[in-house]
Parts: structure tokens; sequence; C-alpha cells
């Protein structure tokens, strides 16, 4: 049984044996989003007991995670990511066929009863917070980890007029994406250091709250990429950024999983999904902090792709709200 090891960003986390796969039959190994560590954690343990089977994880920041396989010729027998659309766009059609959309989030702000203005800060003011000398922020890196293009996202996004209004002016939009920390190194020493006083504040997922020793700031639905929504989302694709060579666009987030095409256990690999899909797995995303997409969707275009355990308890779809599958 492996270890649970924490998520990362920018730098990595690897439970169980260092590995590109094996042909072993009850070892399965997972690439993931360091948001999921919590939740894949905790599943972990409960898969390896009813399986009899090893799991490996290796958590990153979602785009290198997906990258370990499209670029650096890595396998794995899952891939889990924070934003599906890496999926759709890198992984299919050479790396995958068929992916699934699991779960959805929230952006958020963590601090600390010790962070500088913690007896203040709320929806109505994070900005003017965040933007005194006084106060240290931070988000990962937007080349490695969506967590890290949607924090810069919510920054644009408070600038641009939604039904009428804006939350602060553009000149304090870019305040404060220049003035984010984007330090390297895991999720967890983002968070370590948030906990140690080295920063008052850092960018996370909601979800962060649930699983970690943190305060959460509830931002605007305007702002914080949770609502599938066609109005919504049109309003989130007003923000884009610009990252390693890539250019994303806001949008709900929503969470992916699949089984690689180059898996060497597919069929563990469909099993490991279809328990992150059916109650055990929603209950543990739910205990986590997220919100379970039930039934998990998976698009019309893959069906006949979709392993049949997981297709009996997922539905087929062109589109998930105004997101294009």
């Amino acid at each position: 049984t492996t270890g649970g090891g924490e998520g990362t960003t920018e730098g990595e986390t690897t439970t169980g044996s260092e590995t590109t796969g094996s042909d072993a039959s009850g070892e399965l190994t997972v690439f993931h989003a360091g948001s999921l560590a919590p939740p894949f954690e905790a599943a972990e343990t409960q898969f390896e007991e009813e399986l009899d089977a090893q799991v490996n994880r290796e958590a990153k920041g979602s785009v290198g995670s997906t990258k370990k396989i499209t670029e650096e010729g890595r396998k794995a027998d899952v891939l889990g990511v924070s934003d599906f659309r890496l999926l759709r766009d890198m992984l299919l059609p050479d790396y995958g066929n068929w992916y699934s959309v699991f779960a959805t989030n929230a952006m958020t702000i963590t601090y600390t009863d010790q962070s500088t203005g913690a007896d203040e800060v709320g929806p109505d003011n994070w900005w003017e917070v965040l933007a005194r000398d006084d106060v240290t922020f931070a988000h990962s890196d937007p080349a490695v980890d969506p967590n890290g293009y949607r924090s810069v996202m919510t920054m644009q996004l408070g600038a641009i007029e939604f039904e009428g209004e804006t939350l602060f002016d553009e000149s304090t939009s870019q305040t404060l994406i220049d003035k984010a920390q984007i330090p390297s190194g895991t999720e967890t020493e983002l968070l370590a250091q948030l906990q140690t006083g080295k920063l008052d504040y850092a960018w996370q997922y909601q979800s962060a709250g649930a699983t970690r020793d943190v305060q959460t700031i509830d931002l605007q639905p305007a702002v914080d990429l949770s609502k599938a929504t066609q109005k919504y989302a049109d309003h989130y694709a007003k923000a884009e950024v610009e990252a390693g060579g890539t250019t994303y666009t806001g949008a709900p987030i929503a969470y992916g999983l699949t089984v690689p095409s180059v898996a060497p256990n597919p069929e563990l690999g469909a099993k490991w999904v279809e328990y992150m899909v059916t109650e055990p797995g929603k209950e543990i995303l739910t205990d986590s902090g997220f919100e379970p997409v039930s039934p998990a969707v998976v698009p019309e275009s893959t069906e006949g792709e979709v392993p049949e355990r997981v297709m009996s308890h997922a539905e087929a779809r062109s589109s998930l709200g105004p997101l294009e599958l």
C-alpha cells in the first residue's frame, strides 16, 4: 500500500514506487492534479483493500501531468485533471479515446488567523486587502497548473462588467496580477508558506477549505468560475491568460478523468474511474469539498470508446451546460 502524499502544482510528489507504469495485474499508476490529492488519497486506501491492488499516485499541476504522457513518453493507467479541456485538446486523439467530466470546484482565497488583514478581509473587500503594501499573496504557475491561470482569470474578471457592475477597476486588476508571487515548489509548500506566515494569502480551490487547516473567502460567482450556465460562461470567456506558449480562456471549472490509450493496465484504470463516478467516489469527493457531476458525463462523440463499467454510470452528451465536450 502506498503512503498518502500531498498534491503538487509546479513541483511534484509521488506516492508508492516511482514508476512509468507496470504490467503487474494489481498495480495502478495514477497521474493527477494536485488538488485531487486529498480525495484520491482517501480513495486509494479503499480501492487497494477492495481490489487487492497497489496504487501509485503522482501529483502535479494538470498541465504538467498531461505532458508527462504527451511529451515525456510516460505511461499511466489513469489521468485526472482539474480542467477537462486538457484531455479534450491535448490528450485526444493520440494518447486517449475518451474522457469523463466528474467534478466541479470554485476558486477561493485561503488565509489563516495570523494573515495580515484576517480580521477584516471578506467577499466585499478582498481585492483591497490583497493590494495593500503590507500583504503578500501567491498562486501557482499558470504554465503548469490550471489553478495558476484560473487565479489570474479571477483577478481579470473582477474588472470586467457583469450585469452592469464590476468589483474593481482595470488598474486594480493589473496591480493584483503584477503583485502576485508565483513561487516554485509544491501546493503543499504554498500552503505551508501560508501557515508559517511567509504568505498572508494563497489562491486555491474551494475544496482546500475542506481538507486543509485554512480559512477561505467565498468569492463572487462572477469571478470564482463555479457557475456552469451560459450567462456565466460567456462572462468567464472574456478572461484570457497566456502561459507556456498556450492561451487559456476562462470557463466554468470542470474536472476530467480518463484511462489513456497508453495505459499498461487499462482494465484496472477503468475500475478506478468507475469507483470515482459511483457512490463511494462521489462521497469522498463531497467530503473533500468538491461537487460531483452526477451522473458523470462523457462526450457523445467518444461514447463507443468508453469502457462499459464506466459508461453504465455515465451520461453521453455533446455539452455540459455551456461547456462543449
